[in-house]
Formats: C-alpha cells, structure tokens, sequence
C-alpha cells in the first residue's frame, strides 16, 4: 500500500476530466488558505484546481494554495474571507457555526448515522437552505463540501468507555461546539490550534486529542500518541467558501466555473479520504501503534442527551429534518 501514490493519481484523475494544458499564469490568482499538510488531499487537490479554473475561465483566473496554517490559523482564514486577504477557504462547519449557526449541526458529534446518511445530507435541500442562509449572514459563499473522515480519540491509555475519558484533557478545534463530545463523556476540553497540537501533546499539555485517520497520519499525532481509539464522533466534512469580496467581482459565467472546479476538487479530496480510511488501521497498527475497536454505543447514548441541548446552535426542525433524511 502505498497512500502518497494514491493521492497523486486522485490529483492526476481529476486534473484529466478537463483534458487541460498547463497555461502559463492567470490573469487574476484566487488566495486559497487552510490549515492542512501539503501531503493531504485537501491542499494536492486543490493545487490540481488551478489548472481546472484557467482552463474554465480562458486565463482569467487561477488558484494559488497556502497550507498549514500560512496564511492564518482557522479563525483568522474565516475572518479574511470578509477582508478580502483571503478568497477561497477549507473551514470546518463548526467555525463556519461562529458566523451562521445552524449551520454547524452538520459538524456535531453523533449526528450522523453513517457516511451514507452525512452524503446524503450534503446533497440534500436541507444543506443547500443552510448553505443559504450562510450566505445571507455572511456574504460569503459554500461552493462545496469535502469529506474531512470519522473523528476518533488518540491517547496515551486505552479508551474503551465514556469512563476511560472522565477528567482526561483533550484538545479541540478553537469552536464551542468541539466541547460537546468532551464534555458528555466527563473530559475537559482544550481549545488549541492546530498547528500547535503535536508540540501539546509531546509535552503532556494536553492527554489527548482527536481527528480522522488521515490527519493522524499527517500530523505524526501517532508519534505522541500510543492508541487510537475509533470512537468514530464526527462524522465531519470541511467547507470549501469563497470570500465576498472575491465572488463579487466575477461574472456569473467565471463564478458557475469556479463553483464547478470547487465541486471537483471536492470529490477528489473525498475519495482519497475514504480510501485512506479503508487502509490507515493496519498502517497505524504496523507501526506499533494500539488501534482499539470501540463499542460506540454508550459514547452516542452520552452525547444524544445534548444535542438540543443548551449549546445547540439549530432549532428542532432544523434537527429533525437532519435525521429524517435517510
């Protein structure tokens, strides 16, 4: 198995479905910002859009990518949509939720059945109204939704039960609604930036933390960390928005283009997620690492009880027509 030539030839699939030579410079580069490794798919295959938007766009515009946290941590690539200092961004909902909170509910733990339900769901009218309402809140526009992976605990002890978790310090993403989960199964949620995670949990800041697979791997997280537990609480998704300032400028023609590009790179982050995911256990596993199985029962029973609870940021209709969706 070999995931960094996976995510080249994902990158490589997409970059053909346009069947585009590689144009000398765009006229004007669109300022794509995230918080992700250059290694993942998130940032190769939005490296890959740059080509797609000239070629849709006859040079008009292009893409230019600032990974790991270059241009900003999470807040402050949401806040420079506005401003205008950044133009595209990948968030998680649960920022976008700062802004529009409704929706963030696609972001909480346990709100998903499976990843059929969540696919399903950003398909669906009811993501499309949230979506809207986002904008209208904002000005800023959801182009798409990329699969980010299953969220799942790493420790330095076997997490099992809610109770292995009571009065363990994990870090979250900077969002009041990351402490959800911590906070149904008894532990204390640490708000950090993700670029300085590795360093928190190297120096026992912190005892744990959690994120999909992928970004286990990437963030070397499995290096400070002995176990990774599946607990699988999110079932969570990264935003892809263009900033105001930025889609107001294009013509509709050039926005419908960019959109579409979007879209792509969207399936192409995906699908190199979901492969990852099918093979990084026995990766982590073969590198010493204790990958505990989880009866994820109790942990769901804990955390359905907040839900529409006190930090919910979406109404009961919002919730239900969610769970309705099959």
């Amino acid at each position: 198995m070999n995931i960094k030539k996976t995510l080249c030839a994902t990158v490589s699939a997409v970059a053909m479905l346009g069947l585009l030579p590689t144009m000398a410079a765009a006229e004007t580069k669109l300022k794509w910002a995230h918080v992700y490794e250059t290694s993942e798919p998130y940032h190769t295959c939005a490296v890959a859009a740059n080509d797609l938007l000239m070629g849709a766009t006859d040079g008009r515009y292009g893409i230019e990518v600032f990974p790991a946290s270059s241009l900003g941590k999470e807040v402050d690539i949401n806040e420079g949509l506005g401003f205008g200092t950044v133009d595209i961004i990948y968030t998680g909902q649960l920022f976008a939720g700062r802004s529009y909170g409704p929706i963030a509910i696609g972001g909480a733990p346990f709100m998903f059945r499976d990843y059929d339900h969540w696919d399903h769901y950003r398909n669906s009218d009811l993501f499309g109204e949230l979506s809207q309402g986002y904008t209208d809140a904002t000005a800023n526009h959801i182009t798409a939704m990329t699969y980010y992976g299953a969220r799942h605990v790493t420790s330095n002890k076997p997490v099992l039960t809610p109770e292995d978790m009571d009065g363990m310090k994990i870090r979250v993403p900077n969002a009041p609604l990351y402490m959800m989960f911590p906070e149904a199964v008894g532990a204390n949620p640490a708000p950090i930036a993700f670029a300085e995670v590795y360093l928190a949990l190297q120096q026992g800041t912190v005892d744990a933390q959690e994120n999909p697979l992928p970004t286990i791997q990437a963030k070397k997280f499995y290096e400070v960390q002995t176990n990774i537990n599946l607990t699988g609480h999110i079932t969570d998704a990264l935003l892809t928005i263009v900033g105001g300032p930025a889609w107001d400028s294009m013509s509709e023609a050039d926005r419908a283009a960019l959109a579409k590009v979007t879209g792509e790179t969207a399936v192409c982050a995906t699908d190199a997620i979901i492969k990852a995911e099918g093979e990084l256990a026995q990766w982590f596993r073969d590198e010493g690492v204790q990958v505990n199985e989880v009866d994820r029962g109790p942990f769901i029973d804990a955390v359905k009880k907040l839900h529409n609870g006190p930090a919910a940021t979406w109404d009961q209709a919002t919730y239900d027509r969610l769970q309705a969706i099959e």
